[in-house]
Protein backbone atom coordinates (compact mmCIF):
# COMPACT_ATOMS: atom_id res chain seq x y z
CA UNK A 1 0.00 0.00 0.00
CA UNK A 2 1.64 3.22 -0.97
CA UNK A 3 1.87 6.24 1.25
CA UNK A 4 2.54 8.71 -1.21
CA UNK A 5 0.02 12.00 -0.34
CA UNK A 6 -0.03 12.86 -4.32
CA UNK A 7 -0.40 9.43 -5.87
CA UNK A 8 -0.40 5.65 -5.97
CA UNK A 9 -0.52 2.69 -8.11
CA UNK A 10 -3.34 0.29 -8.87
CA UNK A 11 -2.59 -3.50 -8.56
CA UNK A 12 -3.47 -3.79 -12.38
CA UNK A 13 -0.61 -0.94 -12.63
CA UNK A 14 -2.38 2.02 -13.08
CA UNK A 15 -1.02 4.91 -11.42
CA UNK A 16 -3.51 7.93 -10.20
CA UNK A 17 -2.67 11.19 -8.98
CA UNK A 18 -4.77 13.07 -5.61
CA UNK A 19 -6.50 15.85 -6.44
CA UNK A 20 -9.28 18.18 -4.64
CA UNK A 21 -11.84 16.55 -7.00
CA UNK A 22 -10.40 12.73 -6.35
CA UNK A 23 -8.30 10.78 -7.96
CA UNK A 24 -7.37 10.83 -11.78
CA UNK A 25 -6.02 7.98 -13.66
CA UNK A 26 -2.32 9.38 -14.99
CA UNK A 27 -1.10 6.62 -16.65
CA UNK A 28 0.05 2.60 -16.17
CA UNK A 29 2.99 0.83 -14.88
CA UNK A 30 3.59 -2.42 -15.32
CA UNK A 31 7.34 -3.18 -16.19
CA UNK A 32 8.29 -2.44 -12.07
CA UNK A 33 7.64 -2.06 -8.58
CA UNK A 34 5.61 1.04 -7.63
CA UNK A 35 8.04 3.28 -6.33
CA UNK A 36 9.41 3.01 -9.67
CA UNK A 37 6.22 4.28 -11.37
CA UNK A 38 5.61 7.00 -8.28
CA UNK A 39 9.02 8.63 -9.07
CA UNK A 40 8.92 8.99 -13.01
CA UNK A 41 5.59 10.52 -12.61
CA UNK A 42 6.84 12.72 -9.84
CA UNK A 43 10.03 13.49 -12.24
CA UNK A 44 7.19 14.59 -14.86
CA UNK A 45 5.51 16.84 -11.81
CA UNK A 46 8.93 18.63 -11.17
CA UNK A 47 9.12 19.23 -15.17
CA UNK A 48 6.18 21.01 -14.83
CA UNK A 49 7.10 22.87 -11.54
CA UNK A 50 10.36 23.47 -13.37
CA UNK A 51 8.44 25.55 -16.16
CA UNK A 52 6.31 27.54 -14.01
CA UNK A 53 9.37 28.68 -11.55
CA UNK A 54 11.02 29.65 -15.16
CA UNK A 55 8.01 31.49 -16.36
CA UNK A 56 7.96 32.85 -12.96
CA UNK A 57 11.83 34.41 -13.35
CA UNK A 58 11.04 35.47 -17.30
CA UNK A 59 8.10 37.93 -15.77
CA UNK A 60 9.55 39.10 -12.56
CA UNK A 61 13.07 39.45 -14.03
CA UNK A 62 12.67 40.97 -17.78
CA UNK A 63 9.98 42.89 -20.07
CA UNK A 64 8.34 40.22 -20.76
CA UNK A 65 5.09 41.21 -22.78
CA UNK A 66 1.69 40.47 -21.45
CA UNK A 67 0.14 38.86 -24.19
CA UNK A 68 3.39 36.63 -24.77
CA UNK A 69 3.25 35.81 -20.86
CA UNK A 70 -0.79 35.11 -20.96
CA UNK A 71 -0.12 33.10 -23.80
CA UNK A 72 2.93 30.72 -21.90
CA UNK A 73 0.51 30.96 -18.56
CA UNK A 74 -2.50 29.53 -20.94
CA UNK A 75 -0.44 26.58 -22.09
CA UNK A 76 1.05 25.57 -18.70
CA UNK A 77 -2.67 25.86 -17.36
CA UNK A 78 -3.14 23.01 -20.09
CA UNK A 79 -0.51 21.44 -19.52
CA UNK A 80 -0.96 21.34 -15.62
CA UNK A 81 -4.79 20.45 -15.92
CA UNK A 82 -3.85 16.98 -18.18
CA UNK A 83 -0.60 16.08 -16.68
CA UNK A 84 0.54 12.95 -16.89
CA UNK A 85 2.44 13.99 -13.38
CA UNK A 86 2.45 13.10 -9.45
CA UNK A 87 2.24 16.04 -7.29
CA UNK A 88 0.65 19.03 -5.95
CA UNK A 89 -0.89 20.23 -9.01
CA UNK A 90 -3.34 22.51 -7.02
CA UNK A 91 -0.31 24.56 -6.01
CA UNK A 92 1.25 24.87 -9.81
CA UNK A 93 -2.45 26.22 -10.94
CA UNK A 94 -2.04 28.59 -8.02
CA UNK A 95 1.26 29.46 -8.92
CA UNK A 96 -0.29 30.04 -12.64
CA UNK A 97 -3.46 32.46 -10.79
CA UNK A 98 -0.80 34.41 -9.22
CA UNK A 99 1.49 34.64 -12.52
CA UNK A 100 -1.93 35.85 -14.48
CA UNK A 101 -2.51 38.65 -11.70
CA UNK A 102 0.42 40.36 -12.01
CA UNK A 103 0.05 39.71 -16.00
CA UNK A 104 -3.11 41.57 -15.33
CA UNK A 105 -0.95 44.43 -13.41
CA UNK A 106 2.11 44.34 -15.95
CA UNK A 107 -0.70 45.25 -18.53
CA UNK A 108 -2.10 47.95 -16.59
CA UNK A 109 0.92 49.40 -16.26
CA UNK A 110 2.00 48.77 -20.16
CA UNK A 111 -1.42 50.39 -20.42
CA UNK A 112 -0.73 53.30 -18.29
CA UNK A 113 2.57 53.65 -19.79
CA UNK A 114 1.72 53.60 -23.35
CA UNK A 115 -0.97 56.62 -22.26
CA UNK A 116 1.71 58.41 -21.04
CA UNK A 117 3.84 57.73 -23.88
CA UNK A 118 1.07 58.88 -26.14
CA UNK A 119 0.15 62.01 -24.21
CA UNK A 120 3.97 63.09 -24.29
CA UNK A 121 4.67 62.21 -27.96
CA UNK A 122 1.23 64.08 -29.10
CA UNK A 123 2.68 67.30 -26.93
CA UNK A 124 6.14 66.37 -28.74
CA UNK A 125 4.17 67.01 -32.07
CA UNK A 126 2.28 69.81 -31.24
CA UNK A 127 5.19 71.69 -30.46
CA UNK A 128 6.68 69.86 -34.16
CA UNK A 129 3.53 71.29 -35.68
CA UNK A 130 3.62 74.90 -34.02
CA UNK A 131 7.38 75.56 -34.50
CA UNK A 132 6.56 74.45 -38.15
CA UNK A 133 3.91 77.06 -37.92
CA UNK A 134 5.76 79.52 -36.76
CA UNK A 135 8.50 79.51 -39.47
CA UNK A 136 6.14 79.37 -42.03
CA UNK A 137 4.96 82.21 -41.00
CA UNK A 138 7.63 84.63 -40.00
CA UNK A 139 10.93 83.83 -41.02
CA UNK A 140 12.79 84.70 -43.53
CA UNK A 141 16.31 82.89 -43.22
CA UNK A 142 15.27 80.76 -46.06
CA UNK A 143 18.36 78.63 -45.90
CA UNK A 144 18.44 78.12 -42.09
CA UNK A 145 14.41 77.84 -42.37
CA UNK A 146 14.45 75.35 -44.82
CA UNK A 147 17.09 72.92 -42.66
CA UNK A 148 14.81 72.98 -39.43
CA UNK A 149 11.82 72.35 -41.13
CA UNK A 150 13.66 69.27 -42.12
CA UNK A 151 15.11 68.70 -39.16
CA UNK A 152 11.60 68.86 -37.76
CA UNK A 153 9.92 66.36 -39.59
CA UNK A 154 13.08 63.98 -38.68
CA UNK A 155 12.15 63.99 -35.25
CA UNK A 156 8.41 64.11 -36.26
CA UNK A 157 9.39 60.20 -37.16
CA UNK A 158 11.34 59.66 -34.21
CA UNK A 159 8.63 60.42 -32.18
CA UNK A 160 6.24 57.88 -30.57
CA UNK A 161 2.51 57.59 -32.90
CA UNK A 162 -0.15 58.88 -31.25
CA UNK A 163 -4.19 57.93 -32.00
CA UNK A 164 -4.83 57.73 -35.50
CA UNK A 165 -7.11 60.71 -35.70
CA UNK A 166 -4.87 63.04 -33.69
CA UNK A 167 -1.81 62.18 -35.78
CA UNK A 168 -3.13 62.80 -39.08
CA UNK A 169 -4.46 66.19 -38.12
CA UNK A 170 -1.07 67.12 -36.92
CA UNK A 171 0.54 65.82 -39.79
CA UNK A 172 -1.86 68.10 -42.25
CA UNK A 173 -1.07 71.12 -40.22
CA UNK A 174 3.19 70.08 -40.28
CA UNK A 175 2.53 69.38 -44.07
CA UNK A 176 0.66 72.94 -44.91
CA UNK A 177 3.32 74.63 -43.15
CA UNK A 178 5.84 73.16 -44.95
CA UNK A 179 3.77 74.07 -48.38
CA UNK A 180 3.84 77.72 -47.23
CA UNK A 181 7.47 78.16 -46.15
CA UNK A 182 8.00 76.26 -49.79
CA UNK A 183 5.55 79.03 -51.70
CA UNK A 184 6.61 82.25 -49.38
CA UNK A 185 10.58 81.19 -50.39
CA UNK A 186 9.40 80.90 -53.74
CA UNK A 187 7.89 84.07 -54.01
CA UNK A 188 10.41 85.66 -52.25
CA UNK A 189 13.23 84.70 -54.77
CA UNK A 190 11.07 85.66 -57.88
CA UNK A 191 10.93 88.69 -56.64
CA UNK A 192 14.49 89.04 -55.79
CA UNK A 193 15.20 87.92 -59.37
CA UNK A 194 13.07 90.57 -60.68
CA UNK A 195 15.02 92.96 -58.33
CA UNK A 196 18.36 91.72 -58.96
CA UNK A 197 17.60 92.49 -62.53
CA UNK A 198 16.67 95.87 -62.33
CA UNK A 199 20.10 96.41 -60.71
CA UNK A 200 21.65 94.20 -63.41
CA UNK A 201 20.02 97.31 -65.72
CA UNK A 202 21.14 100.30 -63.67
CA UNK A 203 24.79 98.78 -63.36
CA UNK A 204 24.70 98.41 -66.88
CA UNK A 205 24.24 101.71 -67.79
CA UNK A 206 26.39 102.71 -65.08
CA UNK A 207 29.67 100.46 -66.88
CA UNK A 208 28.53 102.01 -70.65
CA UNK A 209 28.81 105.50 -68.85
CA UNK A 210 32.03 104.45 -67.41
CA UNK A 211 33.55 102.78 -70.29
CA UNK A 212 32.09 106.41 -72.62
CA UNK A 213 34.67 108.52 -70.20
CA UNK A 214 37.72 105.85 -70.21
CA UNK A 215 39.47 107.83 -72.98
CA UNK A 216 38.43 111.47 -71.44
CA UNK A 217 41.30 114.18 -70.77
CA UNK A 218 38.83 116.17 -69.11
CA UNK A 219 40.89 115.14 -66.30
CA UNK A 220 38.61 117.14 -62.68
CA UNK A 221 35.04 116.88 -64.22
CA UNK A 222 35.62 113.60 -65.34
CA UNK A 223 37.39 112.33 -62.04
CA UNK A 224 34.08 114.11 -60.37
CA UNK A 225 31.83 112.27 -62.98
CA UNK A 226 33.57 108.73 -61.75
CA UNK A 227 32.85 109.78 -58.15
CA UNK A 228 28.92 109.94 -59.08
CA UNK A 229 29.24 106.73 -60.80
CA UNK A 230 30.49 105.06 -57.80
CA UNK A 231 27.90 106.75 -55.44
CA UNK A 232 25.10 105.52 -58.18
CA UNK A 233 26.98 101.75 -58.12
CA UNK A 234 26.90 101.34 -54.24
CA UNK A 235 23.21 102.59 -53.94
CA UNK A 236 21.70 100.24 -56.77
CA UNK A 237 22.42 97.18 -54.55
CA UNK A 238 23.91 93.56 -55.92
CA UNK A 239 22.84 91.40 -59.16
CA UNK A 240 23.27 88.30 -59.28
CA UNK A 241 27.04 87.01 -58.46
CA UNK A 242 28.22 86.31 -62.26
CA UNK A 243 26.38 89.42 -63.34
CA UNK A 244 27.91 91.57 -60.33
CA UNK A 245 31.54 90.33 -60.68
CA UNK A 246 31.67 90.83 -64.85
CA UNK A 247 30.03 94.31 -64.75
CA UNK A 248 32.13 95.28 -61.75
CA UNK A 249 35.31 94.41 -64.08
CA UNK A 250 34.11 95.95 -66.71
CA UNK A 251 33.65 99.05 -64.46
CA UNK A 252 36.91 99.07 -62.68
CA UNK A 253 38.75 98.81 -66.32
CA UNK A 254 37.28 101.57 -67.51
CA UNK A 255 37.85 103.67 -64.18
CA UNK A 256 42.01 102.29 -64.58
CA UNK A 257 42.20 103.78 -68.16
CA UNK A 258 41.33 106.86 -67.22
CA UNK A 259 42.96 107.37 -63.75
CA UNK A 260 46.17 105.53 -64.79
CA UNK A 261 46.45 108.07 -67.79
CA UNK A 262 45.61 111.33 -65.23
CA UNK A 263 48.10 109.45 -62.97
CA UNK A 264 50.73 109.76 -66.05
CA UNK A 265 50.20 112.96 -67.43
CA UNK A 266 49.87 114.98 -63.92
CA UNK A 267 53.60 113.06 -63.05
CA UNK A 268 55.05 114.54 -66.33
CA UNK A 269 53.15 117.80 -65.80
CA UNK A 270 54.60 117.86 -61.61
CA UNK A 271 58.60 116.78 -62.86
CA UNK A 272 57.61 120.19 -65.24
CA UNK A 273 57.16 122.10 -61.90
CA UNK A 274 59.83 120.86 -60.18
CA UNK A 275 61.72 124.10 -61.14
CA UNK A 276 58.86 126.13 -59.98
CA UNK A 277 58.77 124.30 -56.19
CA UNK A 278 62.92 125.53 -56.03
CA UNK A 279 62.18 128.99 -57.11
CA UNK A 280 59.06 129.48 -54.73
CA UNK A 281 61.11 127.50 -52.12
CA UNK A 282 63.56 130.83 -52.10
CA UNK A 283 60.91 133.10 -52.03
CA UNK A 284 59.09 131.93 -49.30
CA UNK A 285 62.66 132.29 -47.42
CA UNK A 286 63.02 135.40 -48.38
CA UNK A 287 59.36 136.57 -47.49
CA UNK A 288 60.22 134.79 -43.58
CA UNK A 289 62.82 137.59 -43.44
CA UNK A 290 59.88 140.40 -43.16
CA UNK A 291 58.77 138.62 -39.82
CA UNK A 292 58.34 139.61 -37.38
CA UNK A 293 56.85 142.85 -38.32
CA UNK A 294 57.62 146.30 -36.80
CA UNK A 295 56.70 147.94 -39.81
CA UNK A 296 53.34 147.39 -40.82
CA UNK A 297 53.62 149.55 -44.21
CA UNK A 298 56.94 148.59 -45.15
CA UNK A 299 55.93 144.39 -44.40
CA UNK A 300 53.23 145.46 -46.79
CA UNK A 301 54.73 146.44 -49.60
CA UNK A 302 57.92 144.12 -49.26
CA UNK A 303 55.06 141.30 -49.37
CA UNK A 304 53.52 142.51 -52.41
CA UNK A 305 56.04 142.81 -54.66
CA UNK A 306 57.07 139.10 -53.17
CA UNK A 307 53.39 137.86 -54.57
CA UNK A 308 54.28 139.14 -57.65
CA UNK A 309 56.81 137.72 -57.99
CA UNK A 310 55.48 134.58 -56.44
CA UNK A 311 52.71 134.66 -59.21
CA UNK A 312 54.76 134.84 -62.20
CA UNK A 313 56.89 131.66 -60.73
CA UNK A 314 53.96 129.42 -61.57
CA UNK A 315 51.59 126.28 -60.60
CA UNK A 316 54.14 123.93 -58.24
CA UNK A 317 53.38 120.23 -57.60
CA UNK A 318 50.25 118.93 -55.89
CA UNK A 319 51.97 117.45 -53.10
CA UNK A 320 54.65 120.34 -52.76
CA UNK A 321 51.65 123.27 -52.98
CA UNK A 322 50.10 123.01 -49.83
CA UNK A 323 52.82 123.23 -47.63
CA UNK A 324 54.53 126.31 -49.71
CA UNK A 325 51.02 128.08 -49.92
CA UNK A 326 50.43 128.00 -46.51
CA UNK A 327 53.83 129.01 -45.17
CA UNK A 328 53.09 132.08 -47.75
CA UNK A 329 49.42 132.53 -45.98
CA UNK A 330 51.41 132.77 -42.78
CA UNK A 331 53.61 135.65 -42.90
CA UNK A 332 50.40 137.71 -44.54
CA UNK A 333 48.41 136.90 -41.89
CA UNK A 334 50.79 137.94 -40.02
CA UNK A 335 51.26 141.51 -41.89
CA UNK A 336 47.69 142.10 -41.72
CA UNK A 337 47.68 141.23 -37.53
CA UNK A 338 50.14 144.40 -37.94
CA UNK A 339 48.39 146.53 -40.08
CA UNK A 340 45.16 145.88 -38.11
CA UNK A 341 47.30 146.81 -34.61
CA UNK A 342 48.36 149.89 -36.59
CA UNK A 343 44.82 151.08 -37.32
CA UNK A 344 43.77 150.83 -34.20
CA UNK A 345 46.92 152.65 -32.49
CA UNK A 346 46.01 155.51 -35.22
CA UNK A 347 42.35 155.78 -35.11
CA UNK A 348 41.19 158.86 -33.50
CA UNK A 349 37.50 158.22 -32.72
CA UNK A 350 39.33 155.02 -30.86
CA UNK A 351 41.63 157.24 -28.86
CA UNK A 352 39.26 159.81 -28.35
CA UNK A 353 36.84 157.33 -26.88
CA UNK A 354 39.56 155.76 -24.61
CA UNK A 355 40.55 159.58 -23.59
CA UNK A 356 36.56 159.60 -22.47
CA UNK A 357 36.72 156.70 -20.67
CA UNK A 358 39.73 157.41 -18.69
CA UNK A 359 38.83 161.11 -17.98
CA UNK A 360 35.57 159.70 -16.38
CA UNK A 361 36.76 156.93 -14.48
CA UNK A 362 39.26 160.05 -12.91
CA UNK A 363 36.16 161.82 -11.89
CA UNK A 364 34.52 159.17 -10.87
CA UNK A 365 37.38 158.20 -8.58
CA UNK A 366 38.06 161.64 -7.11
CA UNK A 367 33.92 162.19 -6.12
CA UNK A 368 34.34 158.61 -4.19
CA UNK A 369 37.35 159.46 -2.39
CA UNK A 370 35.63 162.56 -1.23
CA UNK A 371 32.48 160.48 -0.24
CA UNK A 372 35.13 158.45 1.68
CA UNK A 373 37.21 161.01 3.59
CA UNK A 374 32.94 162.60 4.52
CA UNK A 375 32.39 158.90 5.70
CA UNK A 376 35.26 158.72 7.93
CA UNK A 377 34.93 161.88 9.61
CA UNK A 378 31.01 161.02 10.32
CA UNK A 379 32.31 157.48 11.86
CA UNK A 380 29.46 156.06 8.99
CA UNK A 381 31.12 152.47 8.72
CA UNK A 382 28.87 151.34 6.35
CA UNK A 383 29.44 154.05 4.32
CA UNK A 384 32.87 153.61 4.64
CA UNK A 385 32.87 150.24 3.32
CA UNK A 386 30.83 151.15 0.15
CA UNK A 387 32.91 154.20 -0.99
CA UNK A 388 36.47 151.71 -0.17
CA UNK A 389 34.70 148.53 -2.67
CA UNK A 390 33.53 150.99 -5.01
CA UNK A 391 37.04 152.65 -5.34
CA UNK A 392 39.05 149.30 -5.15
CA UNK A 393 36.82 148.10 -8.62
CA UNK A 394 37.14 152.09 -10.71
CA UNK A 395 40.69 151.87 -9.93
CA UNK A 396 41.14 148.31 -11.39
CA UNK A 397 39.12 150.07 -14.33
CA UNK A 398 41.38 152.58 -14.33
CA UNK A 399 44.19 150.74 -14.67
CA UNK A 400 42.83 148.81 -17.80
CA UNK A 401 41.24 152.32 -19.81
CA UNK A 402 45.08 153.84 -19.20
CA UNK A 403 46.76 150.71 -20.82
CA UNK A 404 44.54 150.50 -23.43
CA UNK A 405 44.94 154.91 -24.09
CA UNK A 406 48.59 154.19 -24.12
CA UNK A 407 48.33 151.58 -26.79
CA UNK A 408 47.23 154.73 -29.06
CA UNK A 409 50.75 156.53 -28.09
Amino acid sequence: MSTDPWGRVDDDGTVYVRTAEGERAVGSWQAGEPEEALAYFHRKYDELAGQVQLLEQRLKGTDLAPAQAEASIVKLREAVADAHAIGDLAALTARLDGLSELVAHRREEVKAAREHARVEAKAVKERIVAEAERIAEETTHWKSGGERLRQLVEEWKAADRIDRATEAGLWKRLSAARTAFAKRRKTYFAGLDEQREGVRAEKERIVDEAEALAKSTDWGPTASVYRELMQRWKAAGRASRDAEDELWARFKAAQDVFFQARSTVFAERDASLAANAEAKEVLLVEAEKILPVTDARAARGSLRVLLERWEAVGPVPREQRDRLEGGLRKIDEAVRKAEDAEWKRSNPEARARAQSTVDQLRTSIEQLEKRLAKAEAAGRAKDVKEAEEALTARRSWLEEAERTLAEFS
